[in-house]
């Protein structure tokens, strides 16, 4: 087994996206009865303190994202942990479903990204940023998600991890 730090960040990165996904993105899409009181709660302070009015109130778009997360992603990260685990040397199928992975959700978040530097939040029902400095941090905390996938994308487009022939037991 071959570990590169790339396998360690990336293993780490779908562990703990599991649960995010699954108790705070998912708010998004999901009734609010199946939450708990807790994780409601720390909704709500989440989208006051950090001004993210697309989790106070979600516009389509952003919840066809989520919804993405939930029934695509979600699946995907289990096999993806698995292979980041075992590290991606020896796990070579897996370089397709990584860049499509990574393709997918590089683009929804610069969506995101886009939506929340360039929106006029100002008659916005729920805070949003109001200036660059709380723009750009809500920005910091989408941009993980940017990231990661850019790196697994070009880790799988360039890595010589993924190219390398296998050696085959000569007779």
């Amino acid at each position: 087994m071959v570990w590169r730090l790339l396998d360690i960040v990336f293993f780490i990165y779908f562990v703990t996206h599991i649960p995010i996904c699954i108790f705070i993105d998912a708010q998004a899409v999901l009734p609010k009865w199946i939450y708990p009181d807790q994780l409601l709660s720390m909704m709500e302070w989440y989208t006051k303190e950090l001004r993210d009015p697309m989790m106070a109130d979600p516009p389509s778009w952003f919840r066809s994202f989520c919804l993405c997360e939930l029934f695509l992603q979600l699946p995907f990260f289990f096999p993806a942990a698995y292979v980041y685990w075992k590290g991606a040397a020896g796990n070579k199928w897996f370089r397709i479903p990584a860049i499509v992975y990574s393709t997918h959700v590089a683009t929804t978040v610069i969506a995101i990204e886009y939506y929340i530097m360039m929106t006029d939040f100002s008659q916005s029902l729920h805070p949003g940023p109001r200036d660059l400095r709380e723009r750009m941090w809500l920005g910091v905390i989408y941009f993980p998600y940017l990231l990661i996938p850019v790196l697994i994308l070009l880790d799988s487009l360039f890595s010589s991890v993924w190219h390398e022939p296998s050696k085959k037991k000569m007779k």
